[in-house]
């Protein structure tokens, strides 16, 4: 009996030769739509000025490759400074949702109060509502605040993302709950809980509210555009808007812009990607 049924398990997850070849089809559609603009990027930020790029057939491969198109840009722009500038925002912002989803999440999953179900809800609905919706309102809050034309009031609406507040309420709620009574009954405050009981298990998980908070600092363009006006304190995405004014005619200088705004995002993933993975597919500790 155990045999027939792991026949017809084994038999129910065999794919057919058809059903394989639709399927590496599909993943190749996704690579080539997601990874050709990065690989077109690239390239046209290695081809020199005497290369053409609007040729019939498109061509990978730079002739002669050169990066006089990246020190071009650095001479145009002070590249370091507004680097400097999105990595502050950045650090901000991550550290914000460290902190601030890790204290919500923990208190919505594992805390009983008065009110948690309004939260969620209130919660839930933020995320309906798109950001421009609620733009205005971010900008007369930052500017009663006098943080307009600084990196703090840049960073402060995401430094607590509702999407990651919910990422690790998900990620705590899945911590059994009798670690957390086995904790109580041995005099643990709910600090004490959260950060050797708790935390250890959600590892996985901040690791992931991390990259998504760092990508969303870094390419941030309408509410760094809306808040700076100094142009000492710009951020790197719309610093590089100069590019776009100054070097119309040329799109190979636009394209080194652009891998420059992408390395550290490509950096960041390298570094956590393990993390990253472990934290999507096992989200805590597993009963």
């Amino acid at each position: 009996m155990a045999r027939k049924e792991k026949q017809r398990a084994y038999a129910f997850h065999r794919m057919s030769a058809g059903e394989v070849v639709v399927r590496y089809l599909l993943l190749a559609v996704v690579l080539v739509i997601t990874v050709l603009p990065f690989v077109w990027q690239l390239s046209t930020s290695l081809k020199g000025i005497d290369e053409n790029i609007y040729t019939a057939t498109p061509r990978f491969i730079p002739e002669h490759p050169t990066f006089a198109n990246y020190t071009k840009v650095a001479e145009a722009v002070p590249v370091v400074d507004y680097a400097m500038n999105s990595i502050i925002v950045a650090i901000l912002v991550v550290g914000g949702n460290i902190v601030g989803a890790t204290m919500a999440g923990y208190a919505l999953a594992k805390l009983r109060f008065r009110g948690s179900r309004l939260v969620m809800g209130a919660l839930l609905a933020t995320l309906i509502l798109p950001g421009e919706a609620t733009i205005i309102a971010q900008y007369v809050t930052v500017r009663s605040l006098g943080l307009t034309d600084t990196l703090l009031g840049v960073a402060l609406p995401g430094m607590i993302g509702m999407i990651n507040v919910l990422l690790m309420r998900a990620a705590f709620t899945a911590i059994p709950d009798e670690l957390e009574m086995a904790a109580k009954v041995d005099g643990a405050n709910a600090w004490q809980r959260l950060i050797h009981v708790n935390l250890p298990g959600v590892r996985g998980m901040l690791s992931v509210i991390s990259i998504f908070a760092f990508i969303g600092a870094w390419d941030d363009f309408l509410w760094p555009l809306i808040v700076l006006t100094d142009p000492e304190n710009l951020t790197l995405t719309v610093g590089l808007q100069y590019l776009s004014g100054t070097f119309t005619n040329n799109p190979r200088l636009i394209a080194a812009g652009t891998m420059i705004s992408f390395v550290p995002i490509v950096i960041v993933f390298a570094v956590l990607q393990r993390y990253f993975f472990r934290g999507v597919e096992e989200g805590a500790i597993k009963g």
